[in-house]
């Protein structure tokens, strides 16, 4: 529920955020329309300057930028050890298996909600049944969460590759209003491209900025998750350890008991069918002879 209450505050704070921004195009739009002769600014770039420059297309990928940075605030706090595979939750699950208290082990693993916690609470829902059936619940329950864990931080490399393509659209649009504009003056000098071209590539350098850092943060995420989930399930087989072994020591005292309750019989059928080395079944001294 924590996780989830996250989520929703830091949507909240990105469409504040957003609609703030909606603000802006008409400023930026009016500064367009006053100035024809509009200079590249002296110094260093603001990032205001740059929001300004970029236009309509700059101000949905600073949108993406802040979305960006609210999913890798949520992950970073979401998807760590100390969240998925909380301490001692394992030993705690394994004492109780061990004195037979499966009942308690299932309420002590379901009120955790945590990977760990989920994956121990469906091996236990089987434990009754049999080894076999735990370990396959296990099983379902570690590739529902990974795909679900995946599907959560897709959003990153979504962004990363939905930006770049943003601030190329912005890019091209910029370059053929550049263009018109030279085309409508009668003496036109290359030098009034520039302010245009400048405009035009702000969209690109935007892109790209949300881009890189989001593409980063999904291969981060990627490769934590992977390494997590393993931890989980090597913490998992070792709990339902003693489980395991139960089984296989059933298995054996079955299979020896039918090894047992065979060897009578086998011994009944050699005593009433003799047979000699041959293979032939051999002739009493009490049977006369033809």
């Amino acid at each position: 529920m924590d996780g989830r209450q996250t989520i929703l505050r830091l949507m909240l704070f990105i469409a504040t955020v957003l609609i703030l921004l909606m603000t802006v195009p008409e400023n930026v739009f009016a500064q367009e329309g006053t100035s024809e002769t509009a200079t590249i600014p002296d110094g260093p770039l603001k990032l205001s300057d740059l929001v300004q420059a970029g236009g309509p297309v700059g101000i949905v990928i600073l949108g993406l930028s802040i979305a960006m940075v609210a999913l890798i605030v949520e992950h970073t706090l979401s998807i760590r050890r100390s969240t998925m595979l909380p301490d001692g939750l394992d030993e705690r699950v394994q004492h109780l298996i061990r004195e037979n208290h499966l009942r308690e082990a299932q309420i002590c693993a379901r009120d955790n909600d945590s990977f760990l916690g989920r994956v121990l609470d469906a091996g236990l829902e089987e434990a009754g049944i049999g080894y076999t059936q735990v370990e396959k619940a296990m099983e379902d329950s570690v590739a529902s969460q990974s795909a679900r864990l995946m599907r959560k931080i897709e959003y990153l490399s979504v962004i990363g590759t939905i930006a770049p393509m943003l601030g190329l659209l912005g890019t091209v649009w910029g370059m053929i209003q550049a263009f018109m504009e030279f085309e409508t003056k009668a003496n036109p000098q290359v030098a009034e491209l520039a302010p245009g071209i400048y405009r035009a590539l702000i969209t690109t350098l935007l892109g790209l900025g949300v881009a890189v850092p989001a593409l980063a943060g999904f291969a981060i995420f990627r490769n934590r998750i992977d390494g997590l989930v393993d931890d989980g399930v090597q913490m998992a087989d070792r709990v339902f350890s003693e489980l395991r072994r139960a089984a296989v020591a059933r298995k054996r005292a079955g299979r020896r008991m039918q090894s047992e309750r065979s060897a009578p019989v086998n011994d009944v059928a050699s005593v009433e069918n003799p047979t000699n080395a041959g293979g032939i079944p051999a002739i009493s001294e009490t049977e006369e002879m033809p």
